[in-house]
């Protein structure tokens, strides 16, 4: 039985109105659900600024770079160190320690050169970025989080400072007992000849090697316009001198190359192995750091590229290795110019060489820095001789053999998944 056109036509009009009459239910449960959400949003806000806790942190691609770094220059490998009892000093803009990642960190000194403020602060950021490479925690993870840190500020909040402020800088880290100093910074050198210069920072960092303290140094970053050599002070003979290399292994396309020949003016005699410019290469483009202040927008982590983040990258991985090996630090039984020669002459052997490289390359130095494999050679495989006792210095000789030299050539190192497309 079929229904009448006026029953259809009822159920349509009861139909119409059952409609609406759950429209408005489903409008007021929507609102209640979307107050009772930001309701939610406004106590975890409140909860986190009463608890001084930051919500979220490094995106998955930074530390999925990161990562990336840290295979392959091998800090990977090496789990049982942290920089503890070494002491390193960054001399750059300063340190945010209200950073969220930096709050755990315990300054064992601070200088402020620029404005002789008694408290840490950095009013250019990248101080910030420096240190975080070493010490972070918690967001991203510094390479030495255990080392004891002294920071000196001698670059303003115009990113520059003076070869006096710098030099003072310098040696206020030697002063306060130093193993280590990281300088991610350069400029043009003065005038020198046989071991005589005009600079005042390189007569600094001169004075600072000569006690046995490791100086680590940026190249520069006029790879595509350079001027011929690396920066000073990294162009000082006995200091650790560090290009830039991308997550693929090649050498970053800003990083500096050396001018290691018979110079006429400035006057230089060719450099000699192992220290010829630059020395090594470290992680230079895109390298996952902290910003200070939230960078304006709240940002805490972001990346930088230069030859500045290479040179925090070596620094934290000698701290390591002066951990490992505590008789090479300043104060060691073997400590002193000795030292810093015998590891510069390991780094010359076990850094991880370019496709078909086998000395020193101008721009890829003597290969990408191996913490993994540097460690290994002082370690307790080596056949371990002794000079002369005033020297006060073992001698570790290698038996360097075709397998262990190929070990050391560059592989492929291919982007995390959740990587944008390497820069290089």
């Amino acid at each position: 039985m079929t229904d009448s056109p006026q029953e259809e036509s009822s159920e349509i009009v009861e139909e119409d109105m059952s409609s609406q009459d759950a429209l408005p239910w489903l409008i007021g449960a929507v609102s209640s659900l979307f107050s009772l959400f930001v309701v939610a949003i406004i106590l975890l806000w409140v909860w986190s600024n009463a608890h001084d806790i930051i919500i979220g942190g490094p995106s998955p691609t930074l530390t999925g770079w990161q990562e990336s770094y840290y295979d392959l220059t091998g800090f990977d490998e090496i789990d049982h160190l942290d920089g503890s009892g070494v002491i390193l000093c960054v001399v750059d803009s300063g340190i945010e320690l209200s950073h969220p990642d930096l709050r755990h960190q315990n300054l064992v000194g601070w200088l402020d050169v620029i404005n002789d403020q008694s408290e840490p602060y950095d009013d250019e950021g990248h101080g910030t970025a420096m240190a975080g490479i070493i010490v972070a925690k918690d967001g991203l993870r510094g390479n030495a989080q255990g080392v004891d840190l002294l920071v000196a500020k001698a670059i303003g909040s115009n990113g520059q400072g003076t070869d006096e402020g710098i030099a003072e800088a310098v040696d206020w880290c030697v002063s306060n007992q130093a193993d280590i100093i990281s300088l991610s910074l350069g400029g043009e050198g003065g005038i020198g000849f046989l071991g005589i210069t005009t600079d005042q920072l390189e007569n600094a960092v001169q004075d600072a090697l000569d006690q046995g303290v490791f100086v680590v140094a940026a190249a520069g970053n006029d790879g595509q316009d350079d001027d011929g050599d690396v920066s000073s002070p990294g162009s000082v003979e006995n200091v650790i001198c560090v290009g830039g290399v991308t997550r693929l292994g090649n050498v970053w396309s800003g990083s500096s190359s050396g001018d290691n020949n018979l110079q006429l003016w400035p006057p230089q005699l060719p450099r000699s192995d192992p220290d010829k410019k630059p020395e090594v290469l470290a992680p230079g483009a895109e390298v996952p750091v902290l910003m200070a202040g939230g960078s304006g927008d709240g940002t805490w982590w972001g990346w930088a590229s230069g030859t500045s983040a290479a040179t925090a990258w070596v620094s934290g991985g000698i701290a390591l290795l002066l951990q490992e090996h505590p008789e090479l630090q300043r104060e060691g039984g073997s400590g002193g110019t000795n030292a810093i020669d015998l590891v510069k002459e390991k780094i010359s052997e076990n850094s991880q060489m370019d496709d078909g490289q086998t000395e020193h390359d101008d721009r890829f130095g003597y290969g990408i820095f191996r913490i993994d494999l540097l460690i290994d050679s002082l370690g307790n495989n080596s056949t371990i001789d002794y000079n002369d006792s005033s020297e006060g210095l073992e001698i570790i000789h290698l038996n360097m053999t075709s397998d262990a030299q190929a070990e050391r050539r560059k592989t492929a190192n291919v982007p995390p998944v959740n990587s944008r497309n390497a820069a290089e």
